[in-house]
């Protein structure tokens, strides 16, 4: 039986997707710009993927700028408004534990003379707050944090923590890395009091190399990629049609009958995660967000561990895809004082609605095989 728990890496793509892709790329193929009958189509195509995404997230069509997935996003929205604010001042504020495509960005920032300050998070992975408070001072100009943790599906308190900031100061600019809780979870950024949240078309079975940032009307923003002006001149560069509209219509697939989607993602986390620990030294690090589990198999490292399960068809990953080709220890785990046993032995498991509790069932039987052999050979 093949198994692909790996939906926080990636997913596949909707059929309908798939199709509507095609058909742009064999037919409709017009460049957006063009003026011609073939350009205005290829336009339409854009125009109805910002309806179907703003519809969802309760915003306008404007307020989306389509980029090429959530590592653009983060980039375009941490520099562009740093560029914009520094005459305000050079401060910025993010947590310990986001993406590297947060984390990168802020290094590049601190090499140009802004100063970053990075929070603590509890046991669980959510912010501490009061750190937070303490941290926000006149020249802070932005803040930084993560919806739902790629790791370990900690869901942040985004509501408290843009109340902490604009209760301070209503324009420093609020980001958010909503990539993980896109499609899992029903939220609007503006009741959320976000001003910049960045989302992935490949995490929700849209195609990879299509996102989209959210950027509230009127918040002043440098653009990071110049030239033919497209997209209010925020994104310059001829529009990816076929992964924007794909994009598009897997955010309506998906939110579509959400919650009955997610209920059933929950139950198969819940199962996993009750059967699993009942093995001697296995350990649940996970947050509440439905489709991500972390689970610790102390005695056995693993990448041993990832390679066993891959032998018997199940796809899982050791931390961020982005990251897990690198050996390193994940510094989400360390930043939530995981014991070292238990950061050497830490896979993630994340759902979609394709996986079965017949998986789940094989997953764990498999699981229970393999615990005892290899913790007796890594002795």
């Amino acid at each position: 039986m093949e198994c692909y728990f790996d939906n926080a890496a990636t997913t596949a793509v909707f059929p309908e997707v798939k199709d509507l892709m095609v058909k742009i790329l064999e037919e409709d193929y017009g460049n957006p710009s063009s003026l011609h009958m073939k350009g205005v189509e290829a336009e339409r195509y854009i125009k109805e993927a910002a309806s179907r995404i703003s519809k969802e997230l309760k915003c306008l069509e404007k307020e989306l700028t389509f980029t090429s997935g959530g590592t653009e996003s983060n980039n375009l929205a941490i520099i562009g408004a740093a560029m914009a604010k520094r005459r305000q001042g050079k401060h910025i504020i993010c947590s310990e534990i986001e993406h590297a495509s947060v984390s990168a960005p802020m290094e590049f920032l601190e090499k140009e003379g802004y100063e970053v300050t990075y929070i603590g998070v509890d046991e669980h992975g959510r912010l501490k707050l009061d750190e937070l408070k303490s941290a926000l001072r006149e020249d802070t100009i932005l803040v930084s944090t993560m919806f739902v943790n790629n790791e370990i599906g900690v869901i942040e308190p985004i509501e408290e923590i843009s109340k902490v900031i604009k209760d301070y100061n209503e324009n420093i600019v609020f980001h958010v890395d909503g990539v993980q809780a896109f499609g899992k979870m029903r939220f609007s950024p503006k009741k959320l009091g976000v001003d910049l949240m960045s989302f992935s078309g490949h995490k929700i079975h849209g195609p990879k190399g299509s996102g989209a940032l959210y950027i509230k009307d009127k918040l002043l923003m440098r653009p990071i990629i110049y030239g033919g002006g497209q997209q209010n001149a925020m994104r310059s560069g001829t529009e990816n049609v076929p992964a924007i509209a794909g994009m598009g219509l897997a955010t309506e697939l998906m939110y579509k009958d959400n919650e009955k989607k997610m209920d059933y993602i929950r139950a198969l986390k819940k199962s996993f995660i009750e059967r699993v620990t009942a093995f001697e030294n296995v350990y649940d690090n996970s947050g509440d967000a439905p489709h991500v589990m972390s689970i610790s198999f102390v005695g056995v490292r693993s990448e041993v561990m990832l390679h066993a399960l891959e032998d018997k068809g199940i796809y899982v990953s050791a931390g961020s895809a982005c990251s897990s080709n690198k050996p390193h220890v994940s510094n989400v785990l360390k930043a939530i004082n995981l014991p070292k046993e238990r950061l050497e032995s830490t896979l993630r498991f994340s759902f979609c609605e394709d996986n079965t509790m017949e998986q789940v069932d094989y997953a764990v039987g498999i699981i229970g095989e393999l615990l005892p052999m290899l913790r007796k050979y890594t002795r």
